[in-house]
């Protein structure tokens, strides 16, 4: 009997150092998983979406060639566009950037003169996906809310001035100022965008900054396992066909 009680007071002791290891393995198992997952498993980051004119094969046209005569009319959407968002993350410590994106867009522009007078576009925000299935489903619920608010949409409110029409394959640089329409919310927004016209289309590509208070978005962070930055990046890659 009193060899026994010698003992005992060892055993929570020896339970509480072995729950302290497993827990240790957890965190190492989720840690190491997650590298693997992010660094291994998942691949690259996809590169931001950009004009790539070096990758032309078109012919430039003539250094002469004016904006009115060139471009001028109304151009819609077309193949090859596309909308996303890029959202720097930690995930179980591990820095990750998420990006999601779509193809299901609809919009046009219009040109007059040496002018963009009128552009309006439209995402169906349901149709962004990442490359992880438990992201989108935050996304889709209670981040963008995509049942009460089903699109997102971008007009211009100012006329973008074009200058002197570069020749094909070059890309030249704007200043837009547009409404943006988030979950519901309409805020002004001014940025950058690159364009270049290739011998059939004009592309345009650009990002703008959206801090997520401004229009009334949930903080994209999941606790205990995911945390954002308060802000993220609206980024697009426009790609335009003659009406």
């Amino acid at each position: 009997m009193a060899g026994s009680r010698r003992h005992r007071p060892g055993r929570p002791r020896r339970w509480a150092w072995w729950l302290l290891g497993a827990a240790g393995a957890v965190v190492v198992l989720a840690v190491g998983g997650t590298f693997l997952y992010i660094h291994v498993i998942s691949g690259p980051t996809p590169a931001p979406l950009s004009l790539k004119p070096a990758s032309r094969s078109s012919s430039p046209a003539s250094a002469g060639e004016s904006a009115a005569t060139s471009v001028g009319g109304t151009w819609k959407i077309a193949a090859g566009s596309v909308v996303g968002y890029r959202v720097k993350e930690v995930l179980f410590g591990q820095n990750h950037v998420a990006v999601g994106r779509t193809s299901t867009i609809t919009g046009h522009l219009t040109i007059s003169g040496t002018s963009v007078t009128a552009a309006a576009f439209t995402v169906q925000m349901a149709t962004i996906k990442s490359d992880e299935s438990e992201r989108d489903v935050q996304f889709r619920g209670r981040i963008m809310d995509t049942s009460a608010y089903p699109t997102g949409t971008l007009t211009l409110t100012k006329p973008i001035a074009l200058g002197t029409l570069p020749v094909a394959g070059a890309v030249k640089g704007y200043t837009a100022v547009a409404d943006l329409t988030l979950h519901g919310q309409t805020r002004p927004v001014t940025f950058p965008l690159s364009a270049e016209r290739t011998s059939s289309e004009i592309e345009v590509s650009g990002s703008i900054p959206i801090l997520f208070a401004n229009w009334d978005i949930p903080n994209p962070s999941f606790t205990g396992f995911v945390t954002t930055q308060n802000h993220g990046v609206l980024e697009f890659l426009l790609k335009f066909a003659r009406s």
